[in-house]
Order: C-alpha cells, then sequence, then structure tokens
C-alpha cells in the first residue's frame, strides 16, 4: 500500500483491481462502509451505528459485488445490481485513505465500460456528499432527490 501512496499519478491505475467478492468479505467491508459514510449520515442527522452495517449486510449479494483491490490489498467495493430496466451501482465504498488518489475514478470507468448497452446505469448518493462530483464528472444526471439522497442515472451509451 505503501507503494501506491508514494507512486506518481501515471502509474496508479496499475495497482487497482477488482475481485471477486465472496460471503467472508461482509464484515471487513461493513466496517469500511460505516467509516465512510458516517461524516454525511451525521451532517444528515441519519447517523446509526447498528443501522448503518446492518443495511448492507441485508443487501450484500458476492455474486454482484466486488473487491477493490490496491497493491494487493482489498480496500473497497462496488457492487453492480442488474434489473430489467437499469443497473444499479451500489455499495461503491473506498478506504478514506485512499480517496481522492484516483482509485474511484479508476473503478468507475472500469464498470462503466462493461458491455450491456441496453440498460442505463443508477445510483443514489448522499445529499451533500463529494461523491456526487465523482458520478457528475462521468455524465450522471439527477433524476429526483429528497432531503437525504439525490438519485442519478448514466443513459446507456
Amino acid at each position: 500500500m505503501d507503494d501506491f501512496l508514494a507512486a506518481p499519478p501515471s502509474e496508479l491505475q496499475a495497482m487497482v483491481s477488482l475481485r471477486a467478492a465472496v460471503g467472508r468479505d461482509i464484515e471487513w467491508l461493513v466496517e469500511i462502509r460505516a467509516d465512510v459514510l458516517r461524516t454525511d449520515l451525521e451532517r444528515l442527522g441519519r447517523y446509526d451505528s447498528v443501522r448503518v452495517r446492518q443495511r448492507m449486510r441485508d443487501a450484500f449479494k458476492p455474486a454482484s459485488a466486488r473487491v477493490i483491490v490496491v497493491d494487493g490489498s482489498d480496500v473497497g467495493s462496488i457492487t453492480v445490481r442488474v434489473e430489467d430496466d437499469a443497473r444499479w451501482i451500489e455499495h461503491f465504498y473506498i478506504s478514506a485513505a485512499l480517496q481522492g488518489r484516483g482509485v474511484g475514478s479508476h473503478v468507475l470507468e472500469t464498470v462503466l465500460a462493461e458491455e450491456d448497452s441496453s440498460r442505463p446505469f443508477r445510483l443514489n448518493v448522499l445529499q451533500g456528499s463529494a461523491a456526487r462530483r465523482l458520478y457528475e464528472r462521468y455524465g450522471f444526471v439527477v433524476d429526483s432527490e429528497d432531503a437525504v439522497d439525490v438519485f442519478m442515472s448514466l443513459p446507456p451509451a
């Protein structure tokens, strides 16, 4: 991991990969989720240390989840849940220590490049989350929003 943190931006993407998730990944992933979402959920008055973990446990499906690996270390996750009318990007979390280093952009580019031109991508992000800027850079637009969530989509290419 130290190699990743010290690497110049031109070499960072070569150190990022995705692997299939397995059932035993859930416990460390719920901890990353709780850590990553805590500030935004507290700002929104919605943080509950039990609920933030349980929601991921309840929704975790290893068959559609992947683990983000950086320089040989597991550092996050992304899930693509396929429905008849859309591909939902969910549980996209990266360890706070690696945010802002291009990992999220690389992972999102990888997922968006996967073939399935018949369905748009959809996702939701918390109000005020910095992640919204990442999605907007890749062409996601706001479909609707409420006091907590912003729902976004990216039409098929």
